[in-house]
């Protein structure tokens, strides 16, 4: 009892330094709106804004950690996450004209509405975007996103398998499979906010935990086979698995990809994997993070490289940088791995976290600074 206090207590000290870090980052900044959460709603619920590059700082008034998105329909167009009680972050997005949604904290609380006005500045940076130095780098993105839905499908059917088997062994290495192709595409899968809510939801930011009804998917499953370490009930919860990933997959295959969205994706995916995994961890049951992590900048390089592409004719020295961001990164990350490979999550100092997430930051960072360049504001 004692070591599982002590652990808690580090836990809680690396997820408040984190967030502390990234509080500092964002003050001295201006924002065009404030959001508070309480535990049930925004506050205010209805925002309007001109259109063009808005900053908004969420506030948490509740008592639980929450996330902050706008969702144009079901994808998301930007989202923080894990922000803990007490704490204020800021959110930069570039948005168009158009009515969006605002989800406030839990899942199941109401969503705030954000209208965004016609201004000069939105249709300026609208007329900015070059599609045809972009048609290779979609093309590709394209089939990438293509091979690894699929993956992520048969490995999801093949845990399904296991699962139906009876061998919980089994069932465990099929499940830490299964995860890695969902993660490399998880830039782009987690603005669809429909499914990822059925993917991939954890218990914190549902009402009932572990309890909750809506507790569905891989974490449901990893909480089954490593803390409960039985199979019981899985059975449903897999096959409704593997029916959300085919859906995943059908609508990666028809989503639009345009220049603005896939240049947001890998500094995205690099800020949210820094502010809401890396200072508490992603499987809370299973501990299996790092490979996850890795996993992850397999898909943030991807997308990262291709990028890289289109920016080296217009400032060869940033295209550089953020190439020697992403080697550190994978470096650093290496570094940690054993000979019997990487260990739990909680067994990772808090000092290798903090520079994880100061890896990550750093990356994005340069990532933000390449848009305007390529033609993104």
């Amino acid at each position: 009892m004692i070591a599982a206090a002590a652990l808690a207590v580090a836990g809680l000290g690396t997820f408040y330094a984190a967030t502390r870090q990234n509080q500092q980052a964002t003050q001295g900044q201006t924002s065009d709106r404030t959001v508070s959460i309480s535990a049930t709603a925004c506050e205010p619920n209805e925002i309007t804004v001109p259109g063009g590059r808005r900053s908004f700082e969420i506030v948490n008034n509740s008592d639980r950690p929450i996330e902050w998105e706008i969702l144009n329909g079901v994808l998301v167009v930007a989202e923080r996450e894990n922000i803990a009680p007490g704490f204020r972050v800021t959110l930069a997005a570039q948005l168009q004209p158009g009515e969006y949604q605002m989800t406030c904290g839990l899942l199941s609380n109401p969503r705030g509405t954000l209208t965004v006005t016609a201004s000069d500045e939105a249709a300026a940076e609208a007329s900015e975007v070059t599609l045809r130095k972009f048609l290779g780098p979609l093309s590709e993105y394209r089939v990438y996103l293509i091979l690894q839905g699929k993956a992520a499908l048969t490995a999801a059917e093949a845990l399904q398998g296991a699962i139906a088997s009876g061998n919980l062994d089994e069932a465990r290495a099929a499940w830490i499979a299964a995860r890695l192709p969902y993660r490399r595409i998880e830039p782009l899968a987690y603005r669809i906010s429909d499914i990822e809510n059925n993917i991939d939801p954890r218990a914190a930011y549902l009402e009932g935990r572990e309890a909750d009804p809506a507790f569905i998917g891989y974490h449901r499953i990893e909480y089954g086979l490593f803390d409960q370490n039985s199979l019981d009930g899985l059975a449903p919860v897999a096959d409704r698995l593997v029916a959300d990933l085919t859906l995943l997959q059908d609508r990666l295959k028809a989503m639009p990809l345009d220049p603005a969205l896939l240049a947001s994706l890998p500094g995205d995916m690099a800020t949210q994997i820094a502010e809401g995994q890396i200072p508490q961890g992603e499987n809370a049951y299973a501990r299996n993070d790092l490979y996850e992590l890795e996993a992850s900048l397999d898909g943030i390089g991807k997308l990262t490289d291709l990028l890289r592409g289109v920016l080296a004719p217009v400032d060869p020295a940033l295209e550089q940088e953020i190439g020697k961001d992403l080697d550190d990164l994978r470096a650093q990350l290496a570094g940690l791995k054993g000979p019997e490979g990487y260990p739990p999550y909680d067994q990772v100092s808090d000092a290798q976290k903090t520079a994880l997430t100061e890896g990550l930051t750093r990356l994005s960072a340069a990532l933000g600074r390449m848009q305007p360049l390529i033609g993104m504001n």
